[in-house]
C-alpha cells in the first residue's frame, strides 16, 4: 500500500498538468515544475535515505515516511500559486522517496537471489498499479472533483499505508531490525565509497539515468498531446496515460516466463525495441496508420492507449531488469545502493521532464517521441552487451 500510494503520488501530475495550467493561467510547459520539483527531491533524498535506512531499520524509515507523506501530500491541495504547489511538491518528494527503495533493498535482504527478480516483480505490481491508480484518477477524479481532491484522496492512501506499517512494527519483532553493526562502524562515507568504487555499480546508475530522461522526458507530455490533438476530457487523457500501468501489470504477471524464455539480455533488448515502436505508434498522425490497413477512418485517438499500453510493457521488461542488478550491485551496502540508484532515476527524470518542456513549447511532442524511439534501443544495446560481458566474468 505504502507503494502504491507513493508511485500514484508520482505520476499523478502526468494527466493533472492540462488542468493545473489552465486553473492558474499558464502553459502546460510551465506548469511541469510540479513535476520537475517532485522528482528532484524525490531523488536527492536518496543519499539520506539508503545510509539511514541500512542503520536504523529498513520497514521503520518506511513507515516513518508514509505518515509523513500523508500530511505533505495533503498539504498539496490547499496550495493558490504554481510556484506554493512546486514548494509542497518538492516537500512531498523529499518523504514520499524513501517509500519505494528502501522497500526494494528490504526485499533484496530477505529474498534469495535466484527469486529476486520474480518477487521484486511482484512487489512491484502494487506499485504499479499506484502508478496506474494516480494517472488515471488524475484525469478522472480531476474532472469529477477537481485536481485539489485528487490530492487528498492520495493523502487518504499514505495514511491507510502509515496505520498499517505501524501495527506491523508493533506486532513484529523482525520488522524492528536495526543494521548491521558493521554497517554502523563503517560510516556514510564508507557506503558511498563501496558504491562508487564499483565499476558494475557506476555503469548501473549511469544507465539509470538515461533511462529515466528518456522515457519520462516523452511520457510526461502524451496527455498534455493528447488533449491538444484530440481535445480530449481530462477523464479520457487520465485512462489512457494510465494504460502504462497495464503494460507493466502485463509484464508483472508473465516475468517468469519471460525471464524463462528471453533471459535478462532478451528481456533488456525486447524492451527497448517494444518502446520504440510505441512512441513512433504516437509520433506518427493516425490516419497513417489507418490507411496502412485500408480503413477509411477518421484519425482517432483510441490507438494511443495501446501504444500506452505497449510503452509499459517495454520499460518494464527493461527496467525490472535493471532494477534487479541495483539491488546486487553492492549487497554490503544494498540500502545505500538502492537509494543512489532511485536518486539516478529521478535526477534522469528531472533532466528529461525540463528539457521536454522546451521542446514541446517550441516544436511540440512528435520531436520527443521520435528521439526517444531512436535512443532507447541503442541505450538497451549497451546495457545487454554490459549483461553479456558479466555473465561472461
Amino acid at each position: 500500500m505504502a507503494g502504491f500510494a507513493s508511485q500514484a503520488e508520482v505520476r499523478v501530475t502526468d494527466s493533472l498538468l492540462p488542468q493545473i495550467a489552465a486553473d492558474f493561467h499558464t502553459t502546460v510547459g510551465a506548469a511541469a515544475i510540479v513535476v520537475t520539483a517532485y522528482a528532484l527531491t524525490h531523488g536527492i533524498i536518496q543519499f539520506v535515505a539508503g545510509p539511514a535506512a541500512d542503520r536504523f531499520g529498513k520497514f521503520r524509515t518506511v513507515a516513518i515516511a508514509s505518515l509523513l507523506a500523508t500530511l505533505l501530500v495533503a498539504a498539496c491541495g490547499t496550495v493558490s500559486s504554481i510556484p506554493q504547489l512546486a514548494i509542497a511538491r518538492l516537500m512531498t518528494g523529499a518523504v514520499a522517496g524513501w517509500v519505494i527503495p528502501i522497500s526494494m533493498a528490504y526485499i533484496g535482504d530477505v529474498t534469495p537471489h535466484e527469486r529476486t527478480q520474480p518477487i521484486l516483480a511482484r512487489y512491484a505490481s502494487g506499485y504499479i498499479l499506484g502508478q496506474l491508480f494516480g494517472q488515471a484518477a488524475g484525469g478522472v477524479l480531476g474532472d469529477l472533483i477537481g485536481w485539489r481532491y485528487v490530492f487528498f484522496v492520495l493523502a487518504g492512501l499514505f495514511g491507510i499505508a502509515a496505520v498499517g506499517l505501524m501495527m506491523e512494527l508493533v506486532i513484529d519483532p523482525r520488522t524492528r531490525a536495526s543494521g548491521s553493526s558493521a554497517q554502523a562502524s563503517r560510516g556514510v562515507i564508507a557506503d558511498y565509497v563501496i558504491v562508487l568504487s564499483n565499476p558494475f555499480a557506476r555503469l548501473i546508475l549511469i544507465i539509470g539515468v538515461i533511462e529515466a530522461a528518456l522515457a519520462w522526458g516523452a511520457f510526461a507530455y502524451i496527455g498534455a498531446d493528447l488533449h491538444a490533438r484530440f481535445a480530449l476530457s481530462f477523464t479520457l487523457i487520465g485512462l489512457t496515460v494510465a494504460f502504462f500501468g497495464v503494460g507493466g501489470l502485463i509484464y508483472a504477471a508473465l516475468v517468469k516466463h519471460f525471464v524463462y524464455r528471453l533471459g535478462q539480455t532478451g528481456l533488456t533488448l525486447g524492451g527497448g525495441l517494444v518502446i520504440a515502436a510505441a512512441f513512433l505508434a504516437l509520433a506518427v498522425e493516425p490516419a497513417w496508420w489507418l490507411a496502412f490497413l485500408a480503413l477509411a477512418v477518421e484519425p482517432a485517438w483510441w490507438l494511443a492507449p495501446v501504444a500506452t499500453t505497449a510503452i509499459g510493457l517495454g520499460f518494464y521488461m527493461f527496467h525490472n531488469t535493471l532494477q534487479t542488478k541495483a539491488t546486487q550491485m553492492t549487497p554490503e551496502a544494498r540500502g545505500t545502493a538502492v537509494s543512489f540508484f532511485t536518486s539516478a532515476l529521478y535526477l534522469g527524470q528531472t533532466i528529461g521532464v525540463a528539457a521536454g518542456a522546451l521542446v514541446i513549447d517550441r516544436l511540440g511532442a512528435v520531436p520527443l517521441y521520435i528521439g526517444t524511439a531512436i535512443a532507447f534501443p541503442l541505450l538497451a544495446q549497451w546495457f545487454a552487451s554490459l549483461l553479456r560481458r558479466r555473465s561472461i566474468e
